[in-house]
């Protein structure tokens, strides 16, 4: 399937060399604020060719709105979202057809469907992506005004090159982290880690890697502040399950965590259970605040992905 949500829904469209890739977003209220100019930023962000670090693949990656806006304002219809394709080499994959690439879904989908794209991943390829950020940027503009969310991702490690926030013991300078931590902070380096030594060490990895013709893979980590209450439904649309559907569906994705994540099997129930607390001017509140974080993994032979 190329859809998901309920209310708010994301369709995404495209291969990795065909003409162009995209989304239609279906659910959008009316009466939200929406040029190219504010999706933008964020496909930028996420575009290949940036540095010597990721795919040498060069696009620029630009965003035109197709459909569902006039005069810079949602109509609640449907919106259509576009980028080309410029860069498009399926010259560059012609010997794939008889050896299937480790790690790729190429020998799956011709056992599945009886044939795949000629060039490149298809529809499995990191292109895909391209439609979630610009849907995303939508959802991330709307939660913004309406609650005053933020979200907020960063690398947090590279191979076995890791931020000391996350080290045993370091809990209250993660909390520190995750309190504070900025988007602008997160994109002063290539590595997109906002730890200035542990981005310097994690370029000298990953260059040395790619140096040796391999790959190396990462985490990163997001936090979200301030997200509406109530998200989510009983009993398999749980919040934390919807969000694992989507990131675990990112191609290479190998792991995601929540909250504590899979340290939470070493602690008693006494340490990890979330008390709730009284919070000043009134209200309830988590003592920890590590609910609204979560970590994904990107395994070893995959290509080092940032943020």
């Amino acid at each position: 399937m190329s859809t998901f949500g309920t209310l708010f829904k994301v369709t995404t469209y495209g291969e990795s060399h065909c003409e162009s890739v995209g989304c239609i977003v279906d659910g959008c209220p009316p009466g939200l604020p929406l040029t190219n100019e504010l999706i933008q930023p964020q496909l930028t962000r996420r575009r290949p060719g940036q540095s010597s670090l990721t795919t040498p693949r060069n696009e620029a990656d630009a965003v035109k709105i197709q459909s569902g806006t006039e005069h810079g304002v949602t109509l609640g219809t449907p919106i259509a979202l576009r980028v080309l394709n410029l860069d498009q080499r399926p010259h560059d994959y012609s010997e794939t057809d008889l050896y299937p690439r480790p790690s790729h879904a190429d020998w799956t989908y011709l056992l599945k469907y009886g044939l795949k794209a000629s060039s490149g991943g298809g529809r499995s390829s990191a292109r895909e992506t391209i439609g979630r950020v610009a849907a995303g940027t939508i959802a991330e503009q709307y939660l913004k005004r309406c609650f005053g969310t933020e979200i907020i991702a960063f690398v947090s490690s590279a191979g076995r090159v890791e931020m000391p926030q996350l080290a045993d013991g370091a809990d209250a300078s993660l909390m520190k982290l995750l309190d504070e931590i900025t988007r602008e902070e997160v994109d002063q380096h290539i590595t997109r880690c906002p730890d200035p030594t542990t981005a310097q060490e994690m370029q000298k990895l990953i260059e040395a890697t790619r140096d040796a013709k391999d790959s190396i893979g990462g985490t990163v980590m997001c936090v979200i502040r301030s997200p509406p209450p109530g998200l989510g439904e009983p009993c398999f649309d749980k919040l934390e399950a919807k969000l694992a559907h989507a990131m675990l569906s990112i191609p290479a994705t190998k792991g995601f965590e929540i909250g504590s994540g899979f340290q939470g099997a070493k602690m008693l129930g006494s340490q990890h259970n979330d008390l709730w607390v009284a919070k000043e001017g009134g209200g309830l509140g988590t003592a920890t605040n590590y609910s609204g974080v979560f970590k994904v993994v990107f395994p070893m032979g995959s290509p080092f992905i940032s943020a």
